[in-house]
């Protein structure tokens, strides 16, 4: 009887531990970005494209790493600010009011300026219709 107390309490640890890593790393995965689609249509005249408006949301202190997207993205930002970290080149900051362009494949990081204010854009993009809109880069 003790026997199985032991190998019971044992066992509840062991679960618990492993519940609480799993917790952690399910955070640690969780994308710094939210993405609410607002519009997504067929590029008139131009099969197989397709424009997606969306309002991005950027945690504060939030990170996308290094990436691509396979068309030309516009945004403006609505609050906050962004800094876009373009391979071989210096850091930009885009401030509320202001907008960018990055042309299709342009490979950067870009990441919320702020580590306590969220960052929001209105962003469109021109893709290949069914193509993700992110691509990273390891």
């Amino acid at each position: 009887m003790q026997r199985t107390v032991i190998i019971l309490t044992i066992a509840l640890v062991v679960g618990v531990a492993i519940g609480m890593l799993g917790h952690q790393v399910l955070i640690a995965q969780q994308s710094p970005i939210k993405r609410t689609i607002l519009q997504q249509k067929d590029l008139e005249g131009v099969r197989g494209k397709e424009v997606i408006m969306f309002l991005a949301e950027i945690a504060p202190g939030g990170e996308l790493g290094r990436h691509y997207h396979p068309g030309p993205e516009f945004f403006y930002i609505l609050e906050g600010a962004l800094t876009i970290e373009p391979d071989g080149k210096p850091p930009v900051t885009i401030k509320a009011g202001e907008s960018w362009y990055g042309p299709a494949k342009y490979i950067s990081n870009q990441k919320n300026a702020s580590k306590t204010k969220p960052l929001k854009t209105i962003t469109f993009m021109v893709v290949d219709k069914g193509q993700p809109l992110t691509t990273p880069i390891r």
